[in-house]
């Protein structure tokens, strides 16, 4: 089984960190084992088992020369750091918005009834500022959009309360002011839709707004598009 950028620990983070900060990312950079080491404060037998484990990872590629080696930090290598840096963030942050990419897709139909219901229609109105087209725009985000998604959990949204009808009970969802964008331009006043209760799984995203986004940005199923989503003001 092949090996992936999973498979290595804090040490080559670490030292893949090192050699980005060196000038590894972007383009690449002229190391040696003895230079790392120091900067590392470990031996150089160490720091030549790291770098053989990020380059069979294919997080960096290497090229040896006569007086040390030519390392770049490849694309996969690059997510690492990005996923690290978005663990970090959630730590010790608050962030302003979070960006999020994806393909648009084609829905099951679910939100043209739900939007247009009063329960929420009214809430819609006084609480966003605008009555929702009928029907959400459905996102199928990137892989490292998934990840970054966990990054919401620290932005204030705006609350849809529950509510009930004489047949059932509606349950709530938190709107989050969204800036859409795609080749076709960009939407400033859409809202991301999270409902407490969805049977849309952590890799989709909805999006709501006052006029219909696949019109307004000429979409088509598979575009792709990018998204900024940021608390209340």
């Amino acid at each position: 089984m092949a090996e992936s950028s999973l498979d290595v620990g804090y040490d080559e983070l670490a030292t893949l960190r090192q050699l980005a900060l060196v000038g590894g990312l972007p383009g690449e950079a002229k190391v040696t084992c003895a230079g790392l080491a120091a900067e590392l404060d470990v031996s150089t037998q160490t720091v030549s088992r790291r770098l053989q484990r990020l380059e069979s990872t294919g997080l960096v590629e290497r090229e040896t020369v006569s007086d040390g080696q030519w390392v770049g930090v490849t694309e996969a290598g690059e997510r690492a750091l990005r996923r690290e840096y978005q663990a970090y963030r959630r730590l010790f942050e608050t962030p302003g918005s979070v960006d999020l990419r994806g393909r648009v897709t084609g829905g099951m139909g679910e939100g043209r009834h739900y939007i247009s219901l009063p329960g929420y229609m009214e809430q819609f109105e006084e609480r966003l500022g605008y009555e929702p087209f009928p029907g959400t725009l459905n996102v199928d985000l990137t892989a490292e959009s998934v990840r970054t998604r966990a990054a919401l959990s620290a932005i204030e949204a705006v609350p849809i309360d529950a509510w009930e009808d004489e047949e059932r009970t509606f349950g709530p969802a938190s709107c989050y002011p969204a800036t859409v964008e795609a080749d076709g331009g960009t939407f400033e006043e859409a809202h991301a839709i999270v409902p407490d209760r969805t049977h849309h799984d952590e890799t989709q995203l909805e999006l709501i707004a006052p006029a219909k986004l696949r019109d307004e940005l000429g979409l088509e199923d598979d575009d792709e598009i990018d998204v900024r989503v940021a608390g209340r003001s």
